[in-house]
């Protein structure tokens, strides 16, 4: 199974969610296709709300303006 880091480029403020740049997390998911992409990006969403307890899609930041990818397996 495919894992992948998803990483923060740059600050955001919106709907009272503060995003900084550098914040990452590990996803692993059955699809070799980038997870941010795949399945509207839940399993990313679901990874930054139980690390850092936000909710990154009302930030509007679940999306490849604001993360980068990487896999790493």
């Amino acid at each position: 199974m495919p894992r992948f880091i998803i990483t923060t480029k740059q600050m955001k403020n919106a709907n009272g969610i503060r995003i900084e740049p550098g914040m990452s997390v590990e996803v692993v998911t059955q699809s070799m296709s980038n997870p941010v992409l795949t399945n509207g990006g839940q399993p990313v969403a679901d990874a930054f709300m139980r690390i850092y307890g936000i909710n990154i899609r009302k930030a509007g930041a679940l999306n490849m303006t604001y993360l980068n990818v990487e896999r790493i397996n």
